[in-house]
């Protein structure tokens, strides 16, 4: 009956100090109520003392009863929480994904493009609230997945993605202009791209500054991430006869500048990931930054636990009523 419970006006536990006073005041004048009497011998009185020494025993049901009263108003309770959310700012977010032939580069472990894909999807799953869209790009862009708050179908669309789906190429205004396609009819009240690329700008036929024009004009704020490591990378250089890449160490070039430019306009920022440890930091750092803001409502449900309490009171004061008024009649 007691599992949890809490009591809600405790300061009446004060008044159990008063039972070792009365403890004590019932000892010290038990014999002044007792008669006494000489006589020869006690035999026919055996029963008589017997009850003679249970008596305290109707004391005992009394200061029980007492104490059932003032744990009663101390008023023993249990507290049942119940909550519900409630999102009150969704963001909706696109993330443009560089799969160009450079992102199989081996600087990321195992390469650049699924230490992206691993990352990406813990973000994702970080963010049960807002609606998310999927853009890939290299040569041409195309919308994978357009926004949507059905998480599993965002992550199947992430796996699926793969080099040679495109032709090869870095369209940096491609895959920001596709995702600023996907937003711009958005009603969400703060609107999100995040692009990633490992390379320059060398194809599409719009020019990343037209495309970051375009998302200032649709209040869409842009996150870019420049992707590879600081000097040369094993990366793909050429086919084998069989159709596989062959791989050599080539400089890794970032138009950083422009990547800078396009966060800066945006009023987004720009990072640089150099592994994946680096990455992992960047998306984490941009759940921080893009929080969804969540109004919490908590239900209290009390029930109340002293009734039982005032039951008992009531029959160890009747028990202890109807032993006074019959067994111990003699004795009163």
């Amino acid at each position: 009956m007691f599992n949890n419970v809490e009591f809600a006006h405790p300061q009446f536990f004060w008044l159990l100090l008063l039972l070792p006073f009365a403890i004590l005041w019932y000892i010290l004048t038990r014999k002044k109520q007792l008669a006494s009497l000489t006589i020869s011998t006690v035999k026919g009185f055996k029963s008589s003392r017997i009850l003679s020494k249970l008596k305290p025993m109707l004391f005992a049901l009394r200061l029980l009863a007492l104490a059932a009263i003032i744990t009663a108003l101390a008023r023993p309770q249990t507290e049942d929480i119940s909550t519900r959310t409630k999102t009150t700012k969704g963001i909706d977010i696109v993330m443009a994904i560089d799969v160009s032939s450079s992102m199989l580069a081996r600087d990321l472990k195992p390469n650049r493009l699924a230490a992206l894909k691993e990352v990406a999807a813990d973000f994702i799953k970080k963010r049960p609230n807002d609606r998310i869209g999927l853009v890939a790009y290299a040569g041409e862009s195309y919308t994978k997945t357009p926004i949507t708050s059905d998480k599993s179908i965002v992550l199947g669309a992430l796996r699926e993605i793969t080099y040679g789906q495109l032709e090869d190429g870095t369209a940096i205004g491609m895959g920001l202009a596709t995702s600023v396609n996907r937003l711009k009819e958005s009603k969400a009240i703060s609107k999100v791209i995040i692009l990633l690329t490992d390379g320059v700008n060398n194809s599409g036929f719009i020019e990343p500054q037209t495309a970051a024009d375009l998302a200032v004009e649709y209040d869409i704020k842009t996150y870019t991430i420049g992707l590879g490591t600081n000097g040369n990378a094993l990366t793909p250089i050429a086919y084998k006869r069989d159709g596989t890449f062959q791989y050599g160490m080539r400089q890794v070039e970032i138009d950083e500048e422009l990547l800078q430019d396009i966060a800066e306009l945006t009023g987004g920022q720009y990072f640089r990931a150099t592994d994946n440890e680096k990455l992992e930091e960047i998306y984490n750092e941009i759940n921080k930054l893009e929080k969804t803001e969540i109004e919490e409502f908590k239900y209290y449900k009390y029930e109340e636990k002293f009734r039982p309490l005032i039951f008992l009171a009531g029959l160890l004061l009747l028990v202890e009523w109807g032993l006074r008024t019959t067994l111990f009649k003699s004795f009163i």
